[in-house]
């Protein structure tokens, strides 16, 4: 059995937020995240309205992947955060993710995300287009 079959993916409709804030961290993302300010990750949490997560199938279930995305379930999909703890990279576990994501949402919403640039290369090899015409404002803190 490869480490790939060992991963149980779900949606979750809670999440903790040290869960949140240990993957974000063990992923590289907390750099971008405010992972010190626990009030912001609980209304980060809150504020989702789709949460998959991918767990080690071993006791505790360890939490190892998140997905944590905005969507009306009718038309569109903004997906967040996809983030995978580094020691279990090369593993599929994003794609696991995203496959997830998409088969909740069903073949009728899209779904979109904002790439940081190291990431640009996995997201076209899972299959995702990128888009050029698409604007934004930045937050400002």
């Amino acid at each position: 059995m490869d480490e790939t079959s060992r991963i149980i993916y779900g949606r979750e409709e809670t999440l903790p937020v040290a869960e949140f804030r240990q993957v974000l961290d063990a992923s590289g993302l907390g750099t971008i995240r405010p992972v010190e300010d626990d009030g912001r990750l609980a209304a980060m949490l809150a504020g989702a309205n789709l949460i998959v997560t991918a767990r080690r199938d071993v006791p505790g279930h360890p939490l190892v992947g998140v997905a944590r995305s905005i969507t009306d379930f009718s038309w569109c999909c903004y997906l967040s955060e996809l983030a995978v703890a580094r020691s279990a990279q090369g593993l599929g576990i994003g794609k696991g993710l995203l496959d997830e994501t998409r088969r909740l949402l069903g073949p009728r919403v899209s779904l979109v995300l904002a790439s940081v640039p190291e990431a640009m290369g996995f997201y076209e090899h899972a299959g995702m287009v990128r888009i050029a015409d698409a604007f934004w404002y930045r937050r400002e803190a």
